[in-house]
């Protein structure tokens, strides 16, 4: 069956943090007895009282720096009392004194929050919120140690999902047929080993539980600084509660009005844009791949994919690399700067006939281990995530031509490589997120950060967002990258530091 790992509804929107993972917690920091949270005695609905006035126990865990919780949610919110999920905590409590807790979301849709505070707390937030907040990391429904998604018993079907080939040639009626069962068969696999909860893992119900988690935490408004898919997270609970935004920042936005097919032709610009930056900047030093200029270099990246298409590369697992498994393996280092010698050992290898880089850039992005295993749940849950969220627009092979094409004219080199998106067109559920802006009328200060050449979630997207909201309050950091806080400069860093820690909005963007 064909590879589903470019033609879903988007490209992955998480955090990519530099390869290998920095800024893990060294094992010396101080450790964390066990406490229970005081949860707010606010007033709720009968049949949510259970849930809002539970009590979180905190207890040590991973290996004593942390503490970890469980909390219950209603599975469904429009009917709290039929069946409730898991909703799996970790936090590093403040080395100062606490303001109160600080959510943290990596993005996604799918990026575990659990892992992300757990092996890179330092990457997330810095000193100034450490000091001054509890860190909370937290699994949304759906994700790794909460009620999770689950599509496959062995990771070997995981494989041949994310990286089947198609024997029919690319684009093809028989082609685009394979895609179609593939994704069909995977959605019902998903089904089949989820059960309800895979209707029931929206961005709209998370945002419900981020309240609940507040209230649970014992927290009056809600602190939370949210990446990539995040922000879209933040931005829909500041639009269901305005009232109880405190301090929230949205670093790397997405644009709640925009339709499936524009997410994916945004991004494909974006990342074409950054694929330009890193050829320019490789043309300039040693051991560069490519030869003349970035025009030509990018023209032999097409046909390369082409040719890729046409023969893919048999690794000595067996697996091939196909144009979509380069594609990611392409993408992933473009997330970071500081990735992009990456870049050049990729393109060297794949034109010299090997593909083992290739693989292990893919699996990176995948989180497939050197075993054939998947460490987590987020590309099930990803898909799942965005199907709820995204209506399939495209569904006829003369529509998905159609907008392959634009596409194409669109980012001529990467722009193919996202067309012929069927992983929704037969969902078991159909989306329940309502697409159009979100003002949040009414709520606190909102900052919306936005880096201008950021690959995964374009700077138009956090222009729109700081316009769309009643109350945002844009950042630009002019850079590359996907994100901007706390691995950019000073200048970012110190507004939404100031922003959290003493409430300081900007008067005017700072263009940092």
């Amino acid at each position: 069956m064909t590879t589903r790992t470019t033609r879903t509804l988007f490209i992955a929107a998480a955090l990519a943090v530099i390869l290998p993972l920095s800024g893990c917690v060294a094992s010396f920091l101080p450790k964390t007895p066990a406490t229970k949270s005081t949860p707010t005695s606010e007033t709720v609905a009968a049949d949510l009282e259970p849930f809002y006035r539970q009590v979180l126990t905190w207890k040590s865990c991973e290996g004593g720096d942390f503490q970890c919780a469980t909390a219950k949610a209603p599975m469904d919110w429009k009917n709290p009392a039929a069946k409730s999920i898991d909703l799996a905590l970790i936090r590093k409590t403040a080395t100062g004194t606490a303001i109160g807790s600080l959510l943290v979301n990596p993005g996604g849709p799918g990026g575990s929050g659990y892992d992300f505070i757990r092996d890179s707390l330092d990457y997330a937030v810095d000193a100034k919120l450490r000091q001054n907040y509890d860190i909370v990391g937290f699994d949304p429904r759906g994700v790794n140690k909460s009620s999770a998604v689950k599509c496959y018993q062995d990771p070997a079907e995981m494989d041949k999902f994310l990286f089947g080939v198609s024997p029919n040639p690319f684009g093809s009626d028989a082609w685009i047929a394979d895609q179609r069962a593939s994704n069909t068969a995977f959605g019902a696999a998903c089904l089949k080993y989820t059960g309800d909860l895979l209707g029931f893992i929206d961005t709209d119900s998370a945002a419900r539980d981020l309240d609940l988690l507040r209230a649970t935490l014992g927290d009056k408004k809600l602190n939370y600084l949210g990446y990539s898919y995040g922000t879209l997270l933040g931005a829909t609970y500041a639009e269901l509660y305005p009232k109880k935004t405190g301090h929230l920042v949205l670093d790397g936005a997405l644009d709640p009005a925009t339709t499936s097919f524009e997410v994916g032709a945004t991004q494909a610009q974006g990342f074409e844009s950054a694929l330009r930056a890193y050829i320019k900047d490789c043309l300039t030093g040693k051991d560069c791949p490519f030869s003349g200029s970035v025009d030509s270099a990018m023209a032999d990246i097409r046909s390369l994919l082409d040719s890729l298409n046409a023969s893919p590369l048999r690794a000595v697992d067996g697996r091939e690399l196909s144009s979509s498994v380069m594609f990611n393996a392409i993408i992933f280092p473009l997330y970071n700067k500081t990735n992009w010698p990456y870049l050049s050992q990729l393109f060297s290898s794949v034109m010299q006939g090997d593909p083992t880089v290739a693989f292990q850039l893919a699996d990176n992005y995948y989180g497939r281990t050197a075993k054939g295993t998947y460490k987590d749940n987020s590309t099930e849950a990803f898909i799942g995530i965005n199907c709820l969220d995204y209506a399939a627009e495209s569904t006829t092979d003369v529509s998905l031509r159609a907008d392959a094409a634009r596409l194409a004219a669109l980012a001529p080199t990467l722009g193919p490589q996202l067309s012929y998106d069927t992983s929704c067109a037969s969902w078991p559920f159909q989306p329940t997120r309502q697409r159009g802006p979100i003002s949040a009328d009414g709520s606190a200060p909102i900052l919306v950060v936005g880096t201008t050449n950021d690959p995964a979630t374009p700077y138009v997207w956090a222009k729109a967002l700081a316009k769309e909201l009643q109350n945002g309050h844009l950042i630009t950091y002019k850079g590359e990258g996907h994100t901007a806080y706390n691995k950019s400069n000073s200048c970012v860093n110190n507004a939404v530091d100031d922003f959290f820690v003493g409430g300081t909005v900007p008067k005017k963007d700072p263009q940092c």
